[in-house]
C-alpha cells in the first residue's frame, strides 16, 4: 500500500507495532520492520544505555525503518533523546506529556516525530507542535490511557476531522478486519500493542504471554485514575487497587500500594498476582502466541481479503 503513512514511515504496510514497555525490544522491532510494518522500542521501561544497546542491536537486525517510542514523563527524557540523536534513530513516537518540549529538537536533526493522543484537543497542540503524525488512542488500549475514555470508533474520526496531518488508529486493534475498520473511519494505519505482546518475539515473560491469549472480555480494566489511567488485567493487585479506589484511599496511598517495579515484576517477570498487568481489551480475541512476521502478514492479508469483499 502506497498512502501517507507508508510514505512517511517509508515502511511496506501503515502497521506499526507500539512501542510498550517490558516487551518491546530489539528483537521484536526488527521482525516487525522486517515484516514490512513499523517496529518501536519501548524506551519506557529501558536505562538509557540499555536503550542504546537495543538500537545498536535493532540496526544490525534490520537496514528498514524503526522507530522509539519516548514516554515524555521518563525522568531521564534528556539522556533517552541525546542517544537517540546520536544514534540517528529516524523515527520517534512520544507519548504521556506536552510534546511541544522536543519535537522541534528533534526535527531539527532530521528526525520524524509522532505523537499519541486521547483527543482532538491533543491532536491539535500535536500539530502546533510540528509533528509529522498523531496516533488516536482510543479508550480500549492497554497501558496509559487518557482521561477522556473515548473510544477508538469516537476518537479516530474526531481527530480525524481535526488535524490536516496522518492520523494512525490504535486501541482494540488486533486483526485485519478491525485495520479496515480504522481506515474507513479516516486513519492512514493502525498502531497494535496486545496482539504484539503475545509474539514470539515479545520480550514479555512466557507467563503473562499465556495469561493474555487466555483472557475473556471483561478481564481488563482502566485503573489508577488518580494517578495515570492504565488498563490492567484483573489480578490480586488490581483488586487491592479496586479496593483502596473505592475507600477512597489518597493519591499518596494508592502511589505506595503500585511501588516500585509492579510493571516489571507482573510483565516480565511473569508473576501474574501481584504484578501490574497492562494490556488492551482486545486481548479477548487474541487466541495464540505466533511469530511477529507472521502477525504482520495475518493483520495484511486479512485486510487486502475483506477489502475487495462487497459489504454484507
Amino acid at each position: 500500500m502506497n498512502n501517507r503513512v507508508t510514505q512517511l514511515f517509508n515502511i511496506k504496510y501503515p502497521i506499526i507495532q507500539a512501542g510498550m514497555i517490558w516487551a518491546s525490544g530489539w528483537r521484536l522491532v526488527s521482525a516487525v520492520s522486517n515484516a514490512g510494518g513499523l517496529g518501536l522500542i519501548g524506551s519506557g521501561s529501558m536505562y538509557p544505555e540499555i536503550l542504546r544497546e537495543h538500537i545498536k542491536k535493532c540496526k544490525v537486525a534490520t537496514n528498514r525503518s524503526f522507530a522509539v517510542n519516548v514516554p515524555l514523563l521518563y525522568p531521564d527524557i534528556d539522556k533517552h533523546i541525546d542517544i537517540i540523536i546520536e544514534e540517528k534513530v529516524p523515527i520517534v513516537f512520544t507519548s504521556a506529556g506536552n510534546p511541544k518540549i522536543w519535537t522541534s529538537t528533534l526535527k531539527e536533526k532530521g528526525i520524524k516525530v509522532v505523537h499519541v493522543v486521547s483527543s482532538s484537543k491533543f491532536a491539535l497542540k500535536a500539530q502546533e507542535a510540528g509533528c509529522d503524525a498523531v496516533v488516536a488512542e482510543g479508550f480500549e488500549a492497554g497501558g496509559h490511557n487518557g482521561r477522556e475514555e473515548t473510544a477508538t470508533m469516537v476518537l479516530v474520526p474526531a481527530v480525524c476531522a481535526a488535524v490536516n496531518i496522518p492520523v494512525i488508529a490504535a486501541g482494540g486493534i488486533a486483526t485485519g478486519r478491525q485495520m479496515l475498520a480504522s481506515m474507513v473511519l479516516g486513519a492512514a494505519g493502525v498502531q497494535i500493542g496486545s496482539r504484539f505482546v503475545a509474539s514470539e518475539e515479545a520480550s514479555s515473560h512466557t507467563n503473562f504471554k499465556e495469561a493474555v491469549i487466555h483472557s475473556a472480555e471483561g478481564d481488563t480494566m482502566l485503573s489508577l485514575k488518580q494517578l495515570t489511567p492504565v488498563r490492567l488485567m484483573k489480578n490480586n493487585f488490581f483488586n487491592r487497587v479496586q479496593t483502596a479506589e473505592q475507600q477512597c484511599a489518597s493519591v499518596d496511598e494508592l502511589k505506595e500500594l503500585l511501588g516500585r517495579g509492579r510493571a516489571k515484576n507482573g510483565m516480565f517477570e511473569g508473576n501474574l498476582e501481584e504484578g501490574e498487568l497492562e494490556i488492551g481489551q482486545v486481548s479477548a480475541i487474541i487466541k495464540s502466541i505466533q511469530p511477529a512476521a507472521v502477525i504482520v502478514n495475518e493483520i495484511w492479508n486479512e485486510f487486502e481479503l475483506l477489502l475487495k469483499q462487497p459489504l454484507k
